[in-house]
């Protein structure tokens, strides 16, 4: 259905590139709605289970990862990881450990309970990934991702 259908517009776009960048803002927006579903009812939000893939396939050599590689590979404001791993921390998800070579940054790590939930959670949400995506061929989500990454090239100029 096209999304002038599905808004129930009374006009087309004038501009096609702007119909199909409401089609991504729209698209992300039902992606966001259907994960925060999925995520809530196992108690987490989609940033928290974002956190915990990270600690998960990409810790360092120290076992986990510091606050700043965090903030570098999620998809959310830097200044919200603090406030976000004191969440995390206080539901027993993650801890903080000094840095064996510089104490002045921490390293986060999940915990037993994380890294269970984690596991618990994962297939359930790649399950989800397997349904939304079953429309389009692996060449078609590998053209939907070219094209994704020239719009991101576009935005950074």
């Amino acid at each position: 259905m096209s999304l002038k259908e599905e808004l129930k517009l009374k006009k087309g776009f004038e501009i096609i590139a702007h119909e199909a960048l409401l089609n991504i803002y729209y698209t992300a927006n039902l992606l966001k709605k259907r994960a925060d579903v999925l995520f809530r009812a196992s108690g987490l939000t989609d940033v928290q289970y974002n956190v915990m893939a990270l600690l998960t396939y990409q810790a360092g050599e120290e076992g986990g990862l510091s606050q700043t590689q965090l903030g570098d590979m999620m998809l959310v404001n830097r200044a919200n990881i603090t406030s976000l791993v004191d969440r995390m921390e206080k539901s027993g998800l993650v801890v903080r450990t000094a840095h064996s070579e510089d104490r002045r940054f921490n390293i986060i790590k999940l915990t037993t309970k994380g890294a269970k939930l984690f596991a618990r959670v994962e297939p359930h949400y790649f399950e989800q990934i397997r349904q939304v995506m079953s429309g389009a061929t692996e060449s078609e989500q590998k053209k939907l991702m070219a094209i994704l990454e020239k719009v991101r090239a576009n935005l950074r100029g």
